[in-house]
């Protein structure tokens, strides 16, 4: 009863590629069309790809390192990216850009409220259609699955419930609402199936595990598929299965350089930490690092399962397996206690390992990539053509399989809108209006004004971050991660102002890209050509900064 399709799979109905009742000559002839969209030549078996997506894993601070089974079975039999990002590191807006190969300033979710566009009717309406599964599934002909964590206010009433269903998906098994481990509630095809609080049967991680394998050996044979397996783990309550409970018992967060240290000319959101942490604040971050590193075990598992089924099921050498997560993890850096939401490499780098056919083993690429690269890949595997679809990502499949001589970007674009009530938190009274994610002590994680856009540089020569603030002071913060890897010292003020003025420039254009304009050469590449027409629009002003302060 699980593995029920929504509906016959392959081309949904009203594709070019649904075949109702034709003659034979019509069918080939349909058929041959139908392939065609997706570029595959006669004969031959397209690729099947599996997409597994953890929840707050960090990539800076060790999140890799309880994944042994992970790394040896994907990372050592493919590619490790070392330059892998999010364009939001917040879950909501970072898996919207994932499914839809956008920018958040073009997909429009801005944070993990409806009001946010989180799982909104207008995402359902406009965006939801246009994500790559659905091309997939109605295009190329894909077996399309999904378990686990999708948006997080799907299932919300005024969403439609978990009766809705996102177009694209032959099987559907997903999370209402956040990440949890017990008690929680499944969309089984539009249908609601609550789950308890006994570990055999209803810890999440196990449960995605199981119905993955069971989608598997049920799927047809005659079609390839796409899998995307998204865990609760290591997000937050960080509930770990019995089995692992107790290990990681002499590990602690780590104590790099800007751990528990003040944010010196740093947002005033980072000035406002207090340092140094209180002992209390230290042991619950140790705590949390030590459970999310906990949770992630049984993500280590649900890998090799999942690895050896498809091994046992004679299709592992077909399939591309990618591993990722939504955004990054801090733990006491710069005396935040735990959180992301922040413009620092430690929420904004996440892991990314690949193997699939045409992947050598044990490679690693320093290529600047980021998640909206996924879904333009992702349908070049499949043969579509990305440049048909008005994603800002680009295609990682050259990269890869090893192309010489590749043109690729030198810059990525961060941005996040902040959350917060202007009014004061009844907790922490002292503080002023407009704070939110508040801790113990009273050190808030975000706010109403912690809005800020990034251009994050990395080429042959450079290795950069300049961010803006849409605040009052418009505060700037500038990094050179190549003497200054621990982001510790803004060089705003000290930097050549021709640089800064040039990073100002770019910032601006991504700012305003779409689709092919977000993959123009950067400030740094060597086909940058600065045209200061485009600093004008059609009526001859200069073009400012664009926040995006009403999303809808």
């Amino acid at each position: 009863m699980w593995l029920l399709p929504l509906a016959p799979s392959g081309p949904r109905r009203n594709s070019p590629c649904h075949l109702p009742s034709c003659s034979p000559a019509l069918l080939l002839l349909l058929l041959g069309s139908c392939l065609g969209v997706c570029g595959v030549a006669a004969g031959s078996r397209r690729p099947n790809v599996v997409l597994l997506l953890t929840d707050d894993q960090d990539e800076v601070l060790g999140g890799m390192t309880p994944l042994k089974k992970t790394k040896a079975l994907i990372g050592e039999m493919g590619m490790t990216f070392s330059s892998a990002y999010v364009p939001s590191a917040l879950c909501c807006p970072s898996r919207a850009s994932i499914l839809t190969g956008k920018y958040p300033h073009n997909h429009h979710v801005v944070n993990n409220t409806l009001e946010g566009n989180c799982s909104s009717k207008s995402w359902q309406k406009i965006q939801e259609p246009n994500t790559f599964p659905a091309i997939l599934r109605s295009m190329c002909g894909y077996q399309t699955f999904f378990a686990g964590k999708y948006l997080n206010e799907y299932g919300a009433p005024d969403a439609g419930g978990l009766e809705h269903v996102p177009l694209g998906w032959s099987y559907w098994y997903a999370l209402e609402k956040n990440s949890k481990y017990y008690n929680y509630t499944l969309s089984i095809n539009g249908k609601a199936r609550k789950h308890g609080e006994n570990y055999s049967v209803d810890y999440l991680t196990d449960v995605l595990a199981n119905i993955s394998l069971g989608f598997l050996d049920y799927k047809s044979n005659s079609e390839p598929f796409f899998m995307m397996i998204s865990t609760p783990a290591p997000h937050s309550p960080w509930t770990a299965a019995p089995q692992y409970q107790k290990t990681f018992q002499n590990v602690f967060a780590p104590r790099n350089k800007n751990f528990n240290i003040h944010g010196t000319n740093k947002h005033w959101l980072i000035r406002q930490a207090k340092t140094p942490m209180t002992n209390s604040s230290i042991q619950f971050l140790d705590n949390a690092f030590r459970k999310r590193w906990q949770t992630l075990l049984s993500v280590d598992d649900l890998v090799e399962k999942l690895v050896k089924r498809l091994e046992f099921n004679g299709e592992l050498n077909n399939t591309y397996i990618f591993y990722t997560s939504d955004n990054g993890y801090h733990t006491g850096q710069f005396s935040l206690p735990i959180d992301k939401r922040q413009l620092y490499e430690f929420d904004i780098k996440v892991p990314l390992l690949v193997r699939g056919p045409g992947i050598k083993p044990n490679q690693t690429s320093k290529m600047l990539v980021a998640n909206i690269d996924l879904g333009p890949t992702i349908l070049d595997i499949a043969g579509y053509n990305p440049n048909k679809t008005q994603m800002d990502g680009m295609s990682l499949l050259p990269i890869l399989k090893g192309a010489g001589n590749l043109t690729w970007r030198s810059d990525v674009l961060v941005e996040y809108q902040g959350e917060g009530r202007n009014v004061t938190d009844p907790t922490c009274p002292s503080l002023s209006p407009g704070v939110s994610q508040c801790f113990p002590d009273c050190v808030c994680e975000d706010a109403y004004n912690n809005t800020y856009a990034c251009v994050r540089t990395l080429s042959a020569q450079w290795n950069l971050q300049y961010c803006e603030f849409d605040d009052q002071e418009v505060f700037v913060e500038v990094y050179n991660l190549t003497a200054d890897p621990d982001q510790i010292t803004n060089i705003a003020k000290s930097i050549d102002p021709e640089l800064l003025g040039k990073m100002n420039y770019r910032l601006m254009m991504l700012q305003s890209c779409s689709g092919p304009t977000c993959r123009t050469p950067g400030v740094f590449d060597p086909g940058y050509r600065f045209d200061p027409r485009l600093m004008f629009n059609s009526h001859g002003r200069v073009r400012t900064r664009r926040f995006s302060k009403h999303p809808l």
